[in-house]
């Protein structure tokens, strides 16, 4: 189940609420009642390939790496 980021106006404190992605869109009180909360755009770094057998495969590439293994030019 997916892990969803949030943050209190009032207080402004950070919290995690896991719940199906049908509910993702829903509002979350925060830990301390506060209502006024805002989800927060979390980011994810997936590195490495898995090889046909379920191993990992380092990346190779001539062109660098970057965000996207060189394509877009970073």
């Amino acid at each position: 189940m997916p892990r969803y980021e949030f943050r209190c106006r009032a207080c402004g404190d950070t919290f995690e609420v896991t719940r199906p992605m049908s509910s993702a869109s829903s509002p979350a009180a925060c830990p301390q009642g506060h209502d006024d909360t805002v989800k927060l755009l979390s980011t994810v770094a997936v590195t490495g390939r898995v090889g046909p057998a379920g191993g990992s495969a380092p990346m190779t590439s001539s062109s660098g790496g970057g965000c996207c293994g060189g394509a877009c030019g970073c």
